[in-house]
């Protein structure tokens, strides 16, 4: 059991930006090694939200307590890792420049802190597997810890960039089928 507070990175690819400032994306991805060599195990969050809930979660900017956003909406648990869906409070200052850096993808980043409740390390590999988190926040951060860990979509003016996207891959297939 490691009783200090941990902090891993999150990114994904950005969608346009919303005026009511809605984002969402994977905090963490099961089964996958972040660059310290944790990998987060299916249901290490489950008990930290059944006990906290997405309102007990801090959404903030680079880790900083200092620097709250705006809170997230939902949080759970699915196959592929921890889905995250977020409000910037456009009425902070802050929070309205992270929305226009997300709306043009120069920040993408998610990141968890925790306290790491139960894990294994592999002594073959010293990948430590992390099975109990107790999670304490989620952070926009610039550079993740775990690659994968991006923010997907944000509620665009008007357009999605993620549904714009999939239009014109299904225009280009109907163009090139014969």
């Amino acid at each position: 059991m490691t009783a200090g507070l941990e902090v891993k990175l999150w990114p994904a690819p950005p969608a346009a930006g919303a005026p009511d400032g809605e984002f969402e994306g994977y905090a963490s991805l099961f089964g996958v090694p972040d660059l310290g060599r944790d990998v987060i195990e299916p249901g290490a969050f489950a008990e930290s939200l059944a006990r906290r809930g997405a309102g007990g979660v801090r959404l903030l900017w680079q880790h900083d307590p200092a620097e709250p956003l705006g809170r997230w909406l939902s949080l759970a648990e699915d196959g592929r890792g921890l889905k995250a869906r977020g409000r910037l409070n456009l009425a902070v200052a802050r929070a309205r420049e992270i929305h226009a850096l997300l709306s043009e993808g120069a920040v993408d980043g998610l990141s968890i802190g925790f306290r790491t409740e139960r894990a294994r390390t592999d002594p073959r590999t010293r990948v430590r597997h992390i099975a109990k988190v107790d999670l304490w926040e989620i952070s926009l951060v610039t550079f993740p810890m775990l690659p994968g860990a991006r923010v997907t979509g944000v509620k665009g003016r008007g357009t999605d960039r993620s549904a714009a996207l999939a239009e014109a891959i299904r225009r280009a297939a109907h163009e090139l089928a014969p």
